[in-house]
This record gives structure tokens, sequence and C-alpha cells, in this order.
């Protein structure tokens, strides 16, 4: 790490412990390794009109850099030393004069190295910690020994919890589920969601919600509803413009949170119903030639790609079940196995399989292998050269999903084949000029 780094990142983090100190905003911190962006965005939408004053990571800024830029209320400035030293001057400001500034801070915590949360943990106590799922195979477990050793990391967040605090977990595995142990001896709550019986905030009767078509049949899916239960009581939620059990989870951890807060479900409800998701994530979005696309291009996993393909096997269309699947970084030596593990689901998921990436050809070779017919699979070196091909073979009522991890820029395929590019930069990630001026 250049010296200048590791000089700018300690300044922001000693700001960020004065300031914290000062103020005492109510902190809810979020790590795991699928869904923790849309789980903080949508524990902010359940906490904003409660807490009064709220603020949230913007984005994704989840990193030992990320994190104090959120509590001091800072962008990055990128490469801009001047810029740089106004945000210390705001940092300054906000310690040595009484200025305004959030009752309650929802922040979210990656891991991207041994250590990363380790470190966030010894100046950040947060009031309430959420642990959304940690995949078998979780993204950056190159730069770990073991899945186990991410675990662990991630988990590291939970002994950061305040005496008299609450533990959100997510109940749907028993690795997670077990770190309520962990607080068993101290003042901490836990409270799990999931779609389990026995979680504390449950949901179920998770159903896609579709537009009418021509002669009342069902036309293309606009959304999602799902029964939440918490406290005793249920209510159905119909959340517009995302799909997937995937999106059932940040969901049912923001009522969590919601519950731990003494909120009533009614309130809870209508937060949910108001939920705006991150770009990028399950979203659904008119394509061109009469299709509908699924958008998941911020990043990718093997558990995520796994649910976004459930989701397309279970959908009805008029037309095909397209899966456009770029490259998973950051697997290591589960690389391989995982892209052919996904090509086999993908082949009982799908008519058509475009791929992306040299990593994503396994999982082609691994489709037909599992029956995809070999004239509907295409491998692709480049997110353009996908486009290009997409353009010419998407048809009305198809449903295309397009996946891949943040370096494959899948994110072109799906501006490449909206039905409104002029609409692209409301509704895609990276359309910031930083984003679209690389190569």
């Amino acid at each position: 790490m250049p010296i200048i780094k590791k000089i700018l990142i300690g300044i922001l983090t000693w700001e960020s412990r004065l300031i914290l100190g000062k103020y005492k905003p109510f902190v809810v911190a979020v790590t795991g390794s699928v869904g923790k962006t849309s789980t903080k965005d949508a524990i902010y939408d359940v906490l904003k009109d409660q807490a009064g004053f709220a603020r949230k990571s913007d984005k994704s800024m989840n990193s030992e850099i990320g994190l104090p830029l959120t509590v001091i209320g800072v962008s990055n400035a990128w490469y801009d030393l001047g810029s740089w030293l106004k945000n210390i001057l705001i940092g300054l400001k906000l310690i040595v004069s009484r200025s305004a500034y959030p009752n309650c801070l929802i922040l979210e915590v990656g891991a991207d190295h041994p250590g990363d949360i380790r470190k966030v943990g010894k100046w950040l106590h947060p009031d309430i910690v959420v642990i959304t799922r940690i995949s078998r195979t979780p993204v950056h477990v190159e730069f770990f020994r073991s899945p186990e050793e991410v675990f662990e990391e991630k988990a590291a967040l939970v002994d950061a919890v305040k005496s008299g605090g609450t533990l959100v977990v997510f109940g749907d595995d028993e690795r997670t589920l077990s770190l309520g142990d962990r607080v068993k001896d101290r003042n901490v709550s836990v409270v799990s969601y999931g779609l389990s019986e026995k979680m504390s905030v449950r949901g179920n009767d998770i159903k896609v919600l579709y537009d009418v078509g021509s002669a009342g049949s069902v036309g293309a899916p606009i959304g999602m509803s799902m029964k939440v239960s918490m406290g005793g009581e249920e209510r159905t939620v119909e959340i517009r413009g995302i799909l997937g059990e995937t999106y059932a989870y940040p969901l049912l951890a923001a009522a969590a949170v919601g519950s731990a807060r003494k909120i009533i479900i009614d309130s809870v409800a209508r937060s949910l119903e108001s939920y705006a998701a991150p770009r990028g994530r399950m979203n659904i979005i008119p394509g061109v030639n009469g299709s509908i696309l699924i958008d998941d291009t911020y990043n990718s996993s093997p558990d995520a790609a796994s649910a976004a393909l459930a989701v397309l096997r279970d959908l009805q269309c008029a037309g095909s079940k397209i899966a456009v699947l770029g490259d998973m970084m950051e697997l290591g030596k589960y690389a391989a196995g995982e892209h052919r593990r996904i090509g086999m689901e993908a082949a009982q998921s799908v008519n058509k399989l475009v791929t992306v990436g040299q990593r994503s050809r396994l999982s082609a070779e691994e489709a037909i292998k599992n029956g995809l017919p070999a004239e509907w699979v295409k491998s692709f070196d480049s997110s353009k050269e996908a486009a290009s091909y997409l353009l010419l073979t998407v048809q009305s009522g198809d449903v295309v999903l397009v996946k891949g991890s943040q370096s494959v820029r899948m994110e072109r395929i799906t501006r490449a084949l909206l039905r409104e590019p002029e609409k692209a930069a409301k509704l895609l990630v990276r359309q910031e000029n930083e984003w679209l001026a690389k190569p």
C-alpha cells in the first residue's frame, strides 16, 4: 500500500473515532458475503423515518477508507489531493465545533484481506451488527487461506457489538446462526431472520408478480411479494422492480432490525414496499425488441449466481430464458469447480447461455455436457462482443439475466440491450465518468 494512502487512512480513521465519540450516533453495521449493500439500503428505509437524521454508506463504500468517509460524510476524492485535504478539514470541523450530525449511521463493512474487519472492530462499536449470508465459497477467498478463514473474518464483527446491543443473524445456515453463541455470555440480544419456521423474523410464500398480458394472460414479471412474520404478526409485502429469494433476505434483515428497534410491523411493511433496490441487483428493466432484462451486474459470487439462475428457472415467460454469465473473480483455487457447477445449474435453468471471459468458458462446457444444446451456447472474451451478438438474437418475450463480477463489466451488455438507452445513468451501475472512461 502506498505510504500516502496509509497516512490518509490513518488520519480519516482517527477523525472518525473522535466523531463517533463526540456525537454518539446509533450505529448499525452490516457484513457478510451476499447482499450486504441491498441489506444496508433496506435497513435505511426502515430506520430513516424512525431515527430522525440517518445516513447510510454510499453505494458499497465498505472498506477501511470507505467507512471513515461515511462517518465523516464526504465523498471519495479519487486521485484529487486537494479534495482529500478538503475531506480532512471537514472531519476536523466536526471534531472542534458542534455541527449537525446524523442520529443513526447504517454502515456496510467489507473484508478484502485478512484482518480488515478486525481492524474496523477496534474503533467501530455498533449498537446492532447484522450478519448476512456467508458463502461456502465466498468472493475474496483467494486472499485468504480457506473459506473458513473468510467466515472467521466476517464473524469478527460480532465481537465488536456494544454491550446492550443486538446481533441480527442470517438463520437459514447453521454456521451463521451459531454466531449467536459468541454473545451468549454478553449483554447482547440475538434476532434471527430467514425462511425457516423457527426464525425470529420469517418470510414465506414468496411469489413473482406479473403484469397482465393480452386477453388476461400472464405478462412480464414486474416484482415480487412475500409474507413477513415478526412479533406474532404477519403482513404481505409487495416490492416492484426486483426478483428473487435472494432479495427476500435483505428485506427480512431490515425487518429484523426494525423488530430490534421495537418498530411496529405495519411501519416495517410500508418501508419495505417503498424500498428502491440498488442498481445492478436483480433489477427488472425493459429490454430491446420487447424483451425483459434482469440486471444483476453489480458483482457475482457462486451463491449469488445460483440464486439468480433459480429465479430465471422458475419464471414464466413467452420467449426464451437467456442467461448471460461473466467470470466470477477472486475465487482462487475454487474458480474452476465453481464455474463448472454454475454451468450445470444453467443447463437446468435456461434455454440459451452466453458466457463472457475465460473462466466462464468452463460454465459453457459444463452446460453442454449437461444437456443444453451446443447451438444455444455461445462464449465471448469481452462484454462488448457478447452485447453485439445479443442485439442480433434477443426477441420479444425473452427474459435475459445478465450477471458477472465487477471487473468483467457486464453492465455494458445491459446498457446495449436497454429499450431506453437514454436512461442508462439512472438504471445501471458504473455509469460515472471514471468508470465509463475505463477500457
